[in-house]
């Protein structure tokens, strides 16, 4: 672990709107910039309501994100970009099109391909077009953070790209656009939002400068997301896992994720499991294994939830998958269709990242992440 004199690079979206009622406070901001020719990156539901971003002026509308997006996904964007020749992108939806919307302002009219790019800091120069972000659910935090993911449907590996380049010139948060996510996507958004502070809370990096925003990211989520799982109007709850999420994409940027996420992409390349509910099955089989590595600050993160544990891997596993079942996530790989047979090419696959695993308080070998699979079948 760092310590508390250890360097550290913080890094935040210029200007930050948050709170219900916000969403159209990006359409005046971009008014005020000048910004005419405006490109919105989205999925098909929400570029059904690009309205209430009360923008201005020749507006594009690329209302095909697919979840988990491929690189063939990204060409079509790069297309539209292109094509719109935009002044302003604006991701608004989940991660997949925040990451897309990161990836077109600054691969669209540039010579570097995506390849060239993936990597930390590869992207060679500022880009040409502003970039705004609206999330719509709670969970990826990537309105905040400088990394993009896209699958090559080839290797079935993430491709992440990290640069100072892809940070947002704004992030709109506004709960009230995450009213209308179903109780299921809620609940494993939420734990996504809640592994990415608990895995910078316990990663070797982390960090205290960034430890403040983990631990509360992590109680935030043990306080409101029960609540927004039983009624999706509850406008605190809402705003509770709105800054969960926030929180958990300021972790990403100096810390980011460990073990948990990298057993997690799996389960989404393969076969197409919706990253939240990847990690919340994840989540509690990772949590354990760390315990002995870094129990206090498990003790911690346990107590975050509201949840009573000793420094027992089995208490710690047993609270952990009580907490998320009880919030009515599939906690069994077999339950979400994925063939016991495939288990040997997942752990193959996770054992693979190490960008992620190289975080993780304790090593995880091969075997062990062919293990953690096997209890999670």
């Amino acid at each position: 672990m760092v310590s508390l004199d250890s360097p550290i690079t913080i890094v935040r979206p210029h200007l930050i709107e948050f709170g219900i009622g916000t969403a159209e406070r990006l359409g005046k901001w971009a008014s005020e910039k000048g910004y005419v020719r405006i490109l919105v990156i989205s999925d098909a539901f929400n570029a059904t309501r690009v309205d209430a971003l009360a923008l201005k002026g020749e507006i594009t509308v690329f209302a095909d994100v697919t979840p988990e997006p491929d690189t063939a996904n990204l060409d079509k964007v790069l297309g539209a970009a292109n094509a719109a020749d935009a002044q302003l992108v604006v991701g608004f939806g989940g991660g997949s099109a925040m990451d897309l919307a990161k990836l077109a302002a600054v691969l669209s009219g540039s010579s570097q391909t995506l390849h060239e790019v993936v990597g930390p800091n590869k992207v060679k120069r500022p880009r040409r077009v502003a970039l705004a972000q609206v999330p719509t659910t709670s969970g990826t935090g990537s309105e905040a953070g400088i990394r993009a993911l896209v699958t090559d449907p080839k290797t079935m590996a993430k491709l992440a790209v990290e640069s100072m380049h892809m940070l947002a010139d704004i992030a709109v948060v506004d709960p009230a656009l995450t009213f209308s996510v179903p109780a299921r996507t809620t609940a494993a958004t939420g734990v996504d939002a809640m592994a990415h502070c608990v895995e910078a809370f316990t990663n070797r990096k982390a960090h205290p400068m960034v430890d403040l925003y983990a631990i509360e990211g992590t109680r935030l989520v043990g306080k409101y997301l029960a609540r927004a799982v039983k009624d999706g109007s509850d406008a605190e709850a809402r705003a509770g896992l709105s800054l969960a999420s926030l929180y958990g994409g300021f972790c990403l940027g100096p810390v980011n994720t460990a073990g948990g996420h990298a057993l997690a992409y799996p389960l989404g390349t393969r076969w197409h499991v919706a990253h939240g509910a990847a990690n919340a099955l994840i989540f509690p089989h990772v949590l354990a294994f760390n315990t002995p590595a870094v129990p206090e600050k498990t003790s911690a993160v346990m107590a975050a939830l509201g949840r009573k544990t000793s420094d027992n891997i089995e208490s710690v596993f047993d609270a952990a998958y009580s907490f998320c079942a009880e919030l009515g996530i599939e906690m069994k790989l077999s339950g979400l269709g994925v063939p016991e047979g495939d288990l040997d090419a997942m752990a193959d696959d996770a054992f693979a990242i190490r960008r992620l695993l190289d975080n993780n308080p304790r090593d995880l070998s091969r075997a062990d992440i062919r293990s953690i699979y096997e209890a999670a079948f």
